[in-house]
């Protein structure tokens, strides 16, 4: 079985500081992903500080190769004790998945990792262990598609506290609302904003700690080619479109000129549609083996500006649902994108001369160069980009 992850999270400061002391990154790859959620002890800068470079450190020895006993023994090594409170400085949780769906969890000092698994919460036994003199837990277990792993710092479990909820948002509070929620919500996306609203609700809009919620579900690989703007070399074409058949997966056209080789090369007719859904972006089209067809820099700039919206950890949860319902041809198109885990881009590089019109806006005026922002973004959100260009 080959696995993809998809990841997102989501952070709130304590009330009055501008800097947030939780600090979570990733790393994915075809081959694996790495997600580091640490918690710095306090908050402001000093936390900061030291969740970001509990975070480095974790990140960057386990792509190295490091065992997770040289990582955790110099991340306890690097920061240093509380004088005060004789406790670490950071506390931090670490998931790993491979593309065989083998998982490996470590967590130190924060709440236990939730699993939603088919609509249930598991709770994870894990084994106890020493590094370096610190009790770490730890969890070894094969993956199922569609698992979802929630990690969460000790802000989210202590909301409201003292205020509406005596005792906090204890654990198994937050684990039968995912349950509740996941019957009619499952995209991680969504499942972090519900979480970390119902936070801020808790902590009635001022939270009194730093609160971060991350997840990882496991997806199958999705593969998606993306086929914009013809070849500079006209003999190119055939070589092209039958690169773009053969690839695994979606097929996209973007472009009048690119659907109109498609379609000549493949010997199928072009449908176009009348329906003009946003008077801001062309109508989609149909051409027989291709799953969407678009026209070029207007839907793919479109394309840039909701993906971007849709990153925004300042997106609402109601915003969020809009977007994935919209059914323009840039929408369209933003969705497969998004459901993508491996991405092909198909770039002809031949020059539209509407496109270096003085007179037409800035931000459209080379095709490429939207295309190379859209993938910035996506790289961002974790996929894995490839480009050939013609």
């Amino acid at each position: 079985m080959e696995v993809r992850t998809e990841v997102y999270w989501e952070s709130l400061n304590k009330y009055g500081e501008e800097l947030c002391g939780d600090k979570t990154e990733a790393v994915q790859s075809p081959e694996e992903t790495i997600m580091v959620m640490a918690d710095g002890l306090g908050s402001g800068v000093k936390a900061n500080i030291l969740s970001t470079l509990t975070t480095k450190i974790a990140l960057t020895m386990l792509r190295q190769g490091s065992s997770i006993e040289e990582t955790v023994k110099t991340i306890i090594a690097t920061l240093p004790i509380c004088k005060v409170r004789k406790i670490a400085y950071s506390t931090f949780t670490i998931i790993r998945v491979d593309s065989k769906g083998n998982c490996y969890i470590v967590e130190y000092g924060n709440p236990p990792v939730i699993l939603l698994r088919e609509g249930k919460v598991v709770k994870l036994e894990g084994t106890k262990r020493q590094i370096a003199g610190k009790e770490v837990r730890e969890h070894r277990l094969k993956v199922q598609r569609n698992d979802i792993f929630i990690a969460m710092s000790d802000g989210v479990v202590h909301a409201g506290v003292g205020g509406i909820l005596n005792l906090g948002w204890q654990w198994d509070n937050i684990a039968q609302y995912i349950e509740k929620v996941s019957k009619v919500e499952t995209a991680v996306v969504s499942l972090v904003k519900l979480l970390s609203t119902a936070t801020t609700n808790f902590y009635m809009d001022k939270p009194g700690d730093d609160a971060t919620i991350a997840a990882i579900k496991i997806i199958s690989p999705n593969f998606v080619t993306v086929f914009a703007g013809p070849p500079q070399n006209s003999a190119d074409d055939e070589k092209l479109v039958k690169r773009l058949m053969q690839n695994p997966g979606k097929k996209v056209v973007c472009g009048g000129t690119a659907a109109q080789i498609v379609a000549r090369i493949l010997d199928k007719e072009i449908k176009t549609s009348t329906n003009f859904i946003d008077p801001a972006i062309p109508p989609i089209a149909w051409v027989k083996g291709i799953d969407l067809v678009t026209e070029g820099v207007l839907t793919l700039d479109r394309t840039r500006k909701l993906l971007t919206r849709f990153v925004d950890a300042n997106i609402q949860y109601k915003e969020l649902r809009k977007l994935e319902q919209q059914e323009d041809g840039a929408s369209k198109l933003a969705r497969i994108l998004l459901e993508a885990t491996d991405i092909t881009f198909l770039l002809g590089k031949a020059i539209n001369p509407a496109h270096q019109n003085p007179d037409f806006p800035k931000n459209l005026s080379i095709k490429l160069n939207i295309i190379r922002e859209l993938v910035d973004i996506l790289e961002k959100m974790g996929k894995y980009i490839e480009i050939f260009y013609y």
